[in-house]
Parts: structure tokens; sequence; C-alpha cells
């Protein structure tokens, strides 16, 4: 028999049992360093460990895209080693942190990328980072594609 289909739920934080809100802060904790190990974390909150793997499968962490600033650009490169690299080091420099990257096979010496940008905390306007990125060795063309 198949298993029945998940449902997900939006719920509030504060609308969460204690047990919740504490896993998913253990997850949290781990994804960012702040804990060597899930024993660490757990003493650290207060919970108990079996707690924790209890629900640790069922607890994912919301991303409201809609209130980060977010830049998509596609890009087209030169095929040749360490492009891409230099884009990537041009965006990190203006503190522009890369969300997603797509690159398609290159055809005829160039490739199409696609980059997705967090830009909440980036040091430069949306019209700079482009301007740098354009004047960068191997890049061909850029576009800014998106904006959120």
């Amino acid at each position: 028999m198949p298993e029945p289909e998940k449902r997900f739920y939006m719920v509030r934080e504060d609308a969460l049992p204690e047990a919740i809100r504490k896993t998913a802060l253990v997850k949290e904790m781990l994804a960012r360093g702040e804990a060597k190990n899930v024993m660490e974390a757990v003493e650290k909150v207060e919970l108990a460990r079996s707690t924790f793997y209890k629900y640790r499968d069922g607890i994912y962490s919301f991303l409201d895209a809609e209130n980060m600033n977010i830049l998509t650009i596609s890009l087209t490169l030169k095929h040749l080693s360490g492009i891409l690299s230099g884009v990537l080091n041009c965006i990190a420099e203006r503190r522009g942190t890369v969300l997603t990257i797509n690159q398609n096979i290159p055809l005829n010496g160039v490739a199409l990328v696609t980059i997705s940008i967090g830009a909440e905390e980036m040091a430069v306007s949306c019209d700079e980072l482009i301007n740098h990125l354009r004047n960068l060795p191997g890049v061909v063309n850029i576009e800014l594609t998106g904006r959120s």
C-alpha cells in the first residue's frame, strides 16, 4: 500500500510546542556551526536528544523570499578556466550572497549562467554590481532577469 501523501502547514512559531521550536533551533545551530554535534546543541537548548531525533525529519525552516532582496542575473561567459570563479569572487567582494548557480553546457566557446544573489547586505547597488561584472574578463553579456 502506498504511503499517504504528506501535508505541510505554515504555522507561526509561537503556536508550536516548545519541543518543536527547540528542535528547529538545534537544526539551525548545527547548520550554522554553532554546535559541534547534536549532543552539544541539545544541551545548549535543554532538549532531550530523543526528542530531537523524534521531530528532526519533520521540521523545516521557512524562507521568507518575499522579504529578501534577491537579484537574478543571466550571464554569457567565455568557456575559459577561471571566468566563473572571477564572477563569484566579484559578487563576494561586494558582499552579495550566491543563493543558486545554474550553468549550461558550453557551446561554441560560451556558457550561459544564471545566478541568484541575496543582496540584503551588498555593499554596492544592483547597477554597480552589474557594471563591475560586465567589465570582468570573459563576460560576454549580462542581464538582470529578476529582482524580488
